[in-house]
């Protein structure tokens, strides 16, 4: 079983930062892609980075220029860095794995989420 755990969301006025992590416990093999998405009330959840290990990162059209994902493949972190946070940049944000686990199985699992509020 994978468990992914967000951290680090809160409020910050428009045109500050704010970084948010994410960790991955249990049974990992290894990560394939780590991702971020966001879902603000009232709407769906959407893709907001995404990085595939050895292959491409994406952004939204929203994030990209202001957002950057990373992954510690050591730690088994993601990190998603935020600047320039706009007042439509909140919403509850979800860290999302494919991860294979120790039975060399693909699982997907997401985080329970961590709120970002920016203030105008």
């Amino acid at each position: 079983q994978v468990q992914l755990v967000e951290s680090g969301g809160g409020l910050v006025q428009a045109g500050g930062s704010l970084r948010l992590s994410c960790a991955a416990t249990g049974s990992i093999f290894s990560i394939n892609a780590m991702g971020w998405f966001r879902q603000a009330p009232g709407k769906q959840r959407a893709m907001v980075a995404h990085k595939v290990t050895g292959g491409t990162t994406t952004y939204s059209v929203s994030a990209k220029g202001r957002f950057t994902i990373s992954i510690d493949y050591n730690k088994k972190m993601a990190y998603l860095e935020m600047t320039n946070l706009k007042p439509e940049d909140t919403a509850v944000y979800y860290c999302n794995a494919n991860i294979r686990n120790m039975g060399q199985v693909l699982v997907t699992a997401w985080g329970q989420g961590t709120q970002v509020t920016v203030s105008s």
